[in-house]
């Protein structure tokens, strides 16, 4: 086949596996809560999260998430979970303080 035949079809060819790969495996992708190196964190005895770099304490007010309760992803299970609950001072889960 001469060359400026083959061209067209290795395009279209192209063309279509970039469509496939955005129409099945690139669908599934999702926000991370933390960049990559980070982990998440809670207020304590209030609402809102951070993130702060792996290994790192956080700062006083915040906290770790319990182990096994660690939200990874934007409205996952646990994401979900901690949108309505905190911790208290003791490491407790406690209801998030309504709105002033």
């Amino acid at each position: 086949m001469p060359q400026h035949r083959r061209t067209p079809l290795l395009l279209l060819a192209l063309a279509g596996g970039i469509a496939a790969s955005l129409l099945t495996g690139c669908a599934e992708w999702r926000e991370r809560v933390c960049q990559a190196g980070q982990d998440p964190v809670l207020a304590v005895n209030d609402s809102g999260g951070d993130c702060v770099p792996e290994g790192e304490e956080p700062a006083p007010g915040w906290a770790r998430h319990p182990r096994g309760k660690v939200p990874v992803y934007l409205d996952d299970e646990w994401d979900r979970y901690w949108s309505d609950k905190t911790l208290d001072a003791k490491g407790r889960i406690v209801p998030q303080p309504r709105p002033r």
